[in-house]
C-alpha cells in the first residue's frame, strides 16, 4: 500500500517533467550546470528546494531562523543551516547541520534535529526553460528523539522548475521520507508547488503550497509566501510567512535567513571536465 502510494506520487512528478519537455520540442538544449559566474540559488526560504546545484568547486552555506505557533504553544528553531559542496559538474554533496528547537510558550518539545547528509544531481539535456534534480539523503540518529524520532531516516526527492518568461516561473518538489523504525508511520509524502515572480534584478517573490501526507495519520497543508533579495551575486537574505490550512498544521511560521557562496575553493574546480 505504502509503496504503491509512493510510486504514484513519483509517476505524477515524472509525467509533469515529460509533459514540459514534450511541449517544448524545439527549445534549445539546457546549458551547462551553474558556474561561479551564476547568481546564488538557494534551497530556502520556500520549502521547495532549488532545482540547480552549487557550481563545481564552490561551497555554499544557508542559514535561517523560524518562529512558529499552534494553539497556545509557540517555539523557534535555528540556525537551520545547510552546507552545500560542488564536488563535480552537475553534482553536489549537502549536509543539514543540527538545529535547536526551543520553547517560547506552552508545550513544545525541545532539543536538536538530526545530521542529514545527501547527494544532489542535476539532470542535463532538458529543454532550456526546465531544470530537474534528484536528491538522495538520510537523517542520522544524532538528534533528540522527541524531535526527530528514532533510527535512520532516508529520503528521496525530485525538485523541478520551469521559466515561463517575463520574470515568472513555476517550480515544485516531490519527496518521500522513510522512517523504518516507526511502526505507526513508516513513510510520509510531501508535495509542493510554487509560483515565483522576479520583480527586479535583486528581488524575487513567491507563493507556495505545501502538503505532507503520512502513510497513517492526519495530513498537513501550508500556504507559504515570501521572497529573496540578492545583496550581490553570491549573497542573499530572505524572508517568509507560512499559514496553516487545516487544524493539524501550525497556525503560522515566520522566518528570515542569510546565505553565502564561496567560489573556486574546492580542488574539483581546477580538474579538467570529463563530460559536458
Amino acid at each position: 500500500m505504502v509503496l504503491g502510494f509512493v510510486l504514484q506520487r513519483w509517476r505524477v512528478s515524472l509525467c509533469c517533467v515529460g509533459l514540459v519537455a514534450a511541449l517544448c520540442p524545439h527549445a534549445a538544449e539546457a546549458g551547462e550546470c551553474p558556474s561561479p559566474q551564476s547568481e546564488i540559488a538557494t534551497d530556502r526560504p520556500d520549502v521547495t528546494n532549488s532545482s540547480l546545484i552549487v557550481p563545481d568547486g564552490s561551497i555554499q552555506i544557508e542559514n535561517g531562523l523560524n518562529m512558529s505557533g499552534q494553539g497556545g504553544a509557540k517555539g523557534f528553531d535555528a540556525s537551520n543551516s545547510r552546507l552545500r559542496f560542488g564536488i563535480a559538474p552537475c553534482l553536489e554533496v549537502l549536509v543539514d547541520i543540527p538545529s535547536y528547537v526551543g520553547r517560547l510558550t506552552g508545550s513544545v518539545d525541545t532539543g536538536f534535529t538530526n545530521v542529514v547528509p545527501a547527494v544532489k544531481w542535476q539532470v542535463s539535456g532538458l529543454p532550456e526553460p526546465a531544470n530537474l534534480s534528484v536528491v538522495a539523503g538520510v537523517g542520522l540518529p544524532t538528534g533528540t528523539p522527541a524531535i526527530t524520532g528514532a533510527g535512520l531516516q532516508p529520503y528521496l526527492q525530485v525538485p523541478w522548475s520551469y521559466e515561463l518568461g517575463g520574470g515568472w516561473g513555476i517550480s515544485g518538489m516531490v519527496t518521500s521520507f522513510f522512517r523504518p523504525s516507526d511502526l505507526a508511520n513508516r513513510q510520509t509524502s510531501e508535495a509542493t508547488f510554487v509560483i515565483e515572480r522576479k520583480v527586479s534584478e535583486t528581488l524575487a517573490l513567491f507563493a507556495e503550497y505545501v502538503s505532507d501526507t503520512p502513510s497513517r495519520g492526519a495530513s498537513t497543508a501550508l500556504l507559504n509566501v515570501g521572497g529573496g533579495y540578492l545583496l550581490d551575486r553570491t549573497e542573499q537574505i530572505d524572508f517568509h510567512l507560512a499559514l496553516g490550512l487545516n487544524r493539524n498544521s501550525p497556525d503560522y511560521i515566520i522566518g528570515i535567513g542569510y546565505s553565502y557562496r564561496w567560489d573556486n575553493v574546492l580542488g574539483t574546480a581546477a580538474r579538467p571536465r570529463l563530460w559536458h
